[in-house]
């Protein structure tokens, strides 16, 4: 497979890569990340391979991320064009301006306004709300979106980080009101992360939403570079902290999976997000054109039934009640029939006969 197989992103007309890239890392404002120079050559990589998704925020590198971007194709109508740019709102960007942040009419409409200029750019092709605002009503940040979308600012819209029913919330107010609607969620997910598997995989299939993971590789710690007996730790206290014995028995089980098909337990951790239903276009990062090509080749990687079976089990997440309850329901539905393809022997509720 490659990257010129384009997909519909959920419930609408927008075709993108079957990944995408992030670039959370391009600029170096944060201590980390590659320079413009070399953020340059990754598109330049990325887009040669037929890739055309791109994801940053207002608040990556304090906005450097999206200016590197808007460099990229600065005075080039048809190479904009050819690309969708995805950006956030969210991130307070102006220091002692609490509307600076946060998902509010004042700021979305500010926040959009300042990406524009910094992506050099007339219009953002998904826009999306990078978290939850809890103190801001729903109505009020989908109407402002909207408005957006009516003046030609914005193509469509998306949620990360967002709780299930809020996103329900959000889009059955859209559908009330003839308001324009949610197509995407973006949330993390990765063999080590599979928690949304409880509530919002099912809502985003049940809205037609699509499902764009970050960091599918649990911020590198998939990347087989890290292992039992190594010295080597992560650079960033985030990775460090989820490096625990159950995170070492996944990665032992990716390793020896990519050992078996010749590949790399990158390729093998990505090709499995990828695999799951529903998915549209996992979030790679690269800060190296090394990086980059690792994670694209992943494209190419087939899993076996049993590699699949071996990593499903090994991760299978503890789902919130009811999700839990709602798995096992079959026992008691079926009756011992098959339904759907689904088939579970009868329980000692349904063995004996009604009274």
């Amino acid at each position: 497979m490659s990257l010129d197989r384009y997909i519909t992103l959920g419930r609408s007309g927008l075709r993108v890569s079957p990944l995408c890239l992030g670039t959370m890392t391009f600029g170096e404002d944060w201590g980390f990340g590659a320079s413009a120079e070399d953020s340059h050559r990754i598109l330049d990589r990325f887009t040669e391979r037929g890739g055309n998704f791109v994801d940053t925020a207002n608040a990556y590198n304090n906005g450097h991320s999206e200016k590197i971007i808007g460099d990229y194709y600065r005075g080039d109508v048809a190479k904009r064009q050819q690309l969708v740019i995805a950006t956030k709102f969210f991130g307070g960007m102006s220091k002692n301006d609490p509307n600076s942040g946060g998902a509010g009419r004042k700021n979305i409409i500010w926040s959009c306004e300042e990406s524009l200029r910094r992506l050099n750019t007339d219009y953002i092709d998904l826009y999306w709300m990078h978290c939850w605002d809890y103190h801001t009503p729903i109505e009020e940040t989908m109407r402002a979106l909207d408005d957006l979308v009516s003046a030609g600012k914005i193509r469509h819209i998306g949620f990360s980080n967002t709780p299930a029913w809020k996103v329900t919330q959000a889009q059955l107010l859209a559908d009330r009101h003839s308001w324009e609607r949610v197509i995407a969620v973006q949330l993390e997910y990765s063999l080590l992360e599979r928690t949304i598997e409880s509530d919002m995989m099912p809502m985003a299939r049940e809205l037609g939403l699509g499902i764009t993971p970050w960091s599918p590789l649990r911020g590198g710690l998939l990347s087989g570079k890290y292992r039992r007996g190594l010295q080597q730790e992560p650079s960033r206290s985030w990775s460090r902290g989820n490096l625990d014995d159950r995170c070492y028995d996944v990665i032992e089980v990716i390793v020896q999976i990519a050992e078996e098909i010749g590949s790399t337990p990158s390729r093998v951790a990505l090709q499995w997000v990828c695999a799951q239903p529903g998915i549209t276009s996992p979030i790679i990062g690269a800060r190296t054109l090394q990086q980059l090509d690792d994670n694209l080749q992943s494209l190419d990687v087939t899993l076996s039934a049993e590699h699949l079976k071996r990593l499903n089990e090994l991760t299978t997440p503890a789902l919130q009640f009811p999700a839990s309850y709602i798995q096992t329901s079959a026992l008691f539905r079926n009756a011992g029939m098959t339904v759907n393809g689904e088939t579970a022997p009868d329980s000692a509720m349904m063995a004996a006969e009604k009274y």
